[in-house]
C-alpha cells in the first residue's frame, strides 16, 4: 500500500483527500469531533508540503440530493479551528463552482467540498454513474489520498473509483488503522479478548466466525446477547432477540467449545419494563428474565466477571456496547468494559476500541482517547476487516 511520501514532491499540488467527517450533529454543533481530529494529522502533513488542499467527505445518510441537516459547513469550522488556520468551503462538490474554489486555493490552504452523497453518483450502485463523478472529482486534483478508514469497506466513487484515476496513496490514518488491525488478525499477543455488543448479532456472525479460530476469549453483551443466552435455553422476555440466529449461535457456541475458546456471557443483565430511562428496572439472573420486561444491559455481577476476564489479556478488541449506554441508568456495563481496558492499556496491553458506538460510548462516558491503545474511526470497515473480507478501497490503494 503506497504512502504519501510515494507521491513525491507536493508543493502547489492539488491533492484529494477522501477524510472520514461523518460526526453527529446537534443542529450546527458537533457533539463528538473524534473524526475530525483524526482527519487531521493528514491534512496537516499535506498543508505543511505546500499542497492545495481538497477535502472530500459525507456526513449521514442523504439520498443522493442537498438536505440542509446534512451540510459539512460546520464540520469544515471545527476543522479549521483544529487545524489553526482559515478553511475554505464550497456549497458544491463538483462542477464549475467547486472548480473555481480549487482554482482560488494558495500552497498549505484547504478547502472542504460539499457533502459527497449529495451527489447520486457517490453510493451509485451502476458503475458508469459513479465513474463519472469520480471522473468530476478527480479533474479538481493532480493526486488522491484515502484517509477515511470508516468507508473503505465500500465501493463508492470517492473511495474506489476516483483512485483509479489519479495517482493515489494511503493517508496516515489509514496506514495505522490497517497497521493495527494485520496486528488483531495475523499475530496478536496472547492471551488475546474480543468484546462484542452492540444490538444484532446478525452484524457480528462473520467476525465472531473468524475470530474462533484467533481469539482466546469472547464476551458477549448488547442486544445481541439475548440471542445467545436463548440459545442456551433461557427465556429473554421482551428483549431484542434473532430468532432465525439462534441455531447459528448454537453452532458458534460448540464449535468455540471444541476449538478450546472460552465464551464469556452474563450472568445477570437489568431488565426494564420498556426502552427507556424512566423506565422501572431491576438486576435478574439470565434464567429469570420476566416475560413482560426488556433486557438492557448487562449486570453488576456480569461486569465484574467480564472485567476479570480481562485482567491477564495482552490484547483485546472492543466493538460495541454493553447496553444502552445513552441512557445513564443502563451504562454500567459499557463502563466497567472501558475501566478495564484503561487497565489494560496501563498494563502494556494493545486495547482497540473499534470505531462506531463504541468510540462515541468510552467518550460519552468521559474517557479520553490516550487511555486506550487506539481507537478505530471505522466499525463496519474494522469488523470486515477482521473478518477476513476484500476491502475496496484498501484493494484499490495496493494497484500499481
Amino acid at each position: 500500500m503506497r504512502t504519501i511520501d510515494s507521491l513525491g514532491d507536493l508543493r502547489g499540488r492539488r491533492v484529494l483527500v477522501r477524510s472520514d467527517l461523518n460526526v453527529p450533529l446537534d443542529g450546527d454543533r458537533i457533539t463528538d469531533d473524534g473524526r475530525v481530529r483524526a482527519s487531521v494529522p493528514t491534512i496537516s502533513a499535506l498543508v505543511e508540503a505546500g499542497a492545495r488542499v481538497v477535502v472530500c467527505a459525507h456526513l449521514g445518510r442523504p439520498k443522493g440530493s442537498p438536505e440542509p441537516k446534512y451540510s459539512l459547513r460546520p464540520v469544515s469550522v471545527r476543522l479549521g479551528e483544529l487545524l489553526g488556520q482559515d478553511v475554505a468551503f464550497c456549497e458544491q462538490t463538483v462542477g464549475p463552482e467547486a472548480g473555481q474554489a480549487v482554482t482560488d486555493l494558495a500552497d498549505g490552504e484547504v478547502l472542504v467540498l460539499e457533502n459527497l452523497r449529495f451527489n447520486e453518483g457517490e453510493t451509485a450502485k451502476k458503475e458508469p454513474v459513479r465513474e463519472a463523478f469520480a471522473q468530476q472529482l478527480a479533474e479538481l486534483a493532480d493526486a488522491y489520498v484515502s484517509d477515511g478508514f470508516g468507508v473503505v469497506h465500500r465501493k463508492q466513487a470517492s473511495v474506489y473509483d476516483v483512485a483509479q484515476l489519479l495517482p493515489h496513496a494511503a493517508g496516515g490514518l489509514v496506514v495505522d488503522e490497517v497497521e493495527v488491525m494485520r496486528r488483531l488478525r495475523q499475530d496478536p499477543a496472547r492471551p488475546y479478548a474480543v468484546v462484542l455488543g452492540g444490538a444484532k448479532v446478525s452484524d457480528k456472525l462473520g467476525v465472531i466466525e473468524s475470530l474462533i479460530d484467533v481469539a482466546d476469549r469472547l464476551l458477549i453483551g448488547g442486544g445481541m446477547v439475548f440471542t445467545f443466552l436463548k440459545a442456551q435455553g433461557h427465556e429473554v422476555g421482551k428483549s431484542l432477540l434473532e430468532q432465525d440466529q439462534v441455531d447459528t449461535v448454537r453452532g458458534y457456541l460448540d464449535l468455540a467449545l471444541e476449538r478450546g475458546v472460552q465464551i464469556v456471557l452474563p450472568t445477570d443483565v437489568v431488565a426494564a419494563t420498556e426502552f427507556s430511562a424512566d423506565a422501572d428496572h431491576e438486576v435478574v439472573p439470565v434464567d429469570a428474565i420476566p416475560a413482560d420486561r426488556i433486557g438492557v444491559d448487562i449486570g453488576p455481577d456480569s461486569a465484574r466477571a467480564f472485567a476479570e476476564a480481562l485482567g491477564d489479556t495482552q490484547t483485546v478488541f472492543w466493538n460495541g456496547p454493553m447496553g444502552a449506554f445513552e441512557m445513564e441508568p443502563y451504562a454500567e456495563g459499557t463502563k466497567a468494559i472501558a475501566t478495564a481496558l484503561v487497565e489494560r492499556t496501563r498494563a502494556g496491553a494493545l486495547t482497540v476500541v473499534g470505531g462506531g458506538d463504541s468510540a462515541a460510548a468510552v467518550r460519552q462516558l468521559g474517557f479520553a482517547d490516550e487511555q486506550f491503545g487506539h481507537i478505530s474511526t471505522g466499525g463496519g470497515a474494522s469488523l470486515e476487516y477482521l473478518e477476513g473480507k476484500e476491502l475496496p478501497g484498501l484493494s484499490v490503494l495496493e494497484d500499481t
